[in-house]
C-alpha cells in the first residue's frame, strides 16, 4: 500500500478500548467520560479490519489503548491475530502498554507470539509516578515488568519528558533499563486533548534531553529501526540502545508508515490530523470485504503529508480536541 506521497503503509496501530486504569496528566483530564461499550468494535469485527489491513499488505500490528490490557477479553483478540503469525502473513504483533497488568498476562502474551513490549514508565519515583499518573502505582508496574523480563519478553520503556518531573530522572532511568536489559525511548509531550493544565510548562525538547545525557553517557549514532520513527543512539558504558521520538522538535512525517484504528472504528491516517473514514459503518455494513478494501484505498489517498503541532506561549491549548487515549499514540 502506497499512499499519495509514495510512503509505503505496513504498521496499522489498534486502539482497542479507550479506557485507562491511570489518568496521566499530560495524557488525560482527570475526570474522563470514555464510549459506551455498544459503541465499540466487537474482536470479530477489530479481527475483520486488521486482516483485510494484512492482506494490503501491512506486516506490524501494535494494539494499543487507553489500557489495552484493560478490555475484558483481549486475550481473544491476541489470539485471533496470532494465526497471521503462524502464516507470516504477519511479521510482528506487539502492544503498548502501562504494565498494571503484566503479572496477569505476560506469559500468556509470550506464548501467542509476541516478542516484544513497550511499557509506559516516566519515573522511577514512587511519589511522582502517582502524582503523574493520578491513580498508578510505581509497585505494580515495577512487578509487570519483572513478569515480563521472566516471560522472556524483550521491553523497551517509553518515557514522555517532561520539565521538571522525569528530566530529574535521567541517569536513573539509564541505569534502570541497563540493570534489567531493557531498552528505552523518549518521546516529546503532544498537545492532544484538553488536559486540565499547561503542557508549555512542561514541554521538554529532546535536543535537551540528549545534551544532558551526553554529560555522563558515551552516545553514538545508530541505523538500528524497529519500524517506528524513533531515532536510535547506542550507549558505551551499558551496551544498550535510546531512542527518541520527537514530534515537535524534528518531525519524521516523510518517513511515516502506519494508520490508526480507534476502537470506535474509526481509521486516522496521521496522529495529528483530524482527518477520518469510520470503518465501523463500513464493516456493519455489508459482509462483504469488497467495500472495506475500497475504503482503505480511500484512506491511502487521504493520508496528509504531515502534522501541524505546536506547543508555546501563543499556541498552549490542544492541537486537537480527541486525547492521545482515542488513537493510542
Amino acid at each position: 500500500m502506497k499512499d499519495a506521497f509514495g510512503r509505503t503503509i505496513t504498521y496499522l496501530r489498534v486502539s482497542v478500548t479507550d479506557r485507562c486504569d491511570f489518568r496521566c496528566t499530560y495524557c488525560m483530564s482527570e475526570d474522563m467520560s470514555f464510549l459506551p461499550r455498544q459503541e465499540i468494535l466487537s474482536f470479530e469485527e477489530m479481527d475483520r479490519i486488521c486482516t483485510a489491513f494484512i492482506r494490503r499488505g501491512v506486516t506490524k500490528i501494535r494494539l494499543t489503548g487507553g489500557e489495552p490490557l484493560v478490555r475484558h477479553g483481549i486475550i481473544n483478540l491476541i489470539e485471533k491475530l496470532s494465526r497471521h503469525l503462524k502464516t507470516g502473513d504477519l511479521k510482528e504483533l506487539t502492544l503498548t502498554t502501562n504494565g498494571s497488568q503484566l503479572t496477569k498476562y505476560a506469559d500468556k502474551l509470550v506464548e501467542l507470539g509476541v516478542r516484544r513490549i513497550n511499557v509506559s514508565l516516566d519515573t522511577l519515583d514512587s511519589d511522582r509516578f502517582t502524582e503523574i499518573t493520578r491513580f498508578g502505582k510505581l509497585d505494580k508496574v515495577l512487578a509487570g515488568l519483572q513478569a515480563a523480563k521472566n516471560a522472556g519478553l524483550k521491553v523497551k520503556l517509553n518515557t514522555v519528558a517532561l520539565k521538571g518531573q522525569t528530566d530529574q530522572e535521567l541517569d536513573d532511568l539509564l541505569t534502570f533499563v541497563a540493570d534489567n536489559g531493557f531498552d528505552l525511548t523518549f518521546i516529546e509531550t503532544m498537545p492532544l486533548g484538553e488536559i486540565g493544565g499547561s503542557r508549555v510548562d512542561h514541554y521538554l525538547p529532546l535536543s535537551e534531553v540528549r545534551d544532558r545525557i551526553s554529560q555522563r553517557w558515551t552516545l553514538s549514532d545508530t541505523d538500528y529501526a524497529t519500524g517506528g520513527p524513533a531515532r536510535y543512539v547506542d550507549v558505551k558504558e551499558t551496551g544498550n540502545r535510546i531512542g527518541f521520538i520527537t514530534p515537535m522538535s524534528h518531525g519524521f512525517c516523510e518517513s511515516c508508515n502506519r494508520m490508526r484504528l480507534t476502537c470506535k472504528g474509526v481509521l486516522y491516517m496521521c496522529l495529528g490530523q483530524d482527518n477520518n473514514l469510520d470503518l465501523r459503518e463500513v464493516v456493519r455494513a455489508s459482509e462483504s470485504n469488497e467495500p472495506l478494501q475500497h475504503a482503505i484505498d480511500t484512506a491511502l489517498n487521504l493520508k496528509p503529508k504531515g502534522h501541524e503541532f505546536i506547543i508555546d506561549e501563543s499556541e498552549d491549548g490542544p492541537a486537537l480536541n480527541r486525547h492521545m487515549s482515542v488513537t493510542g499514540g
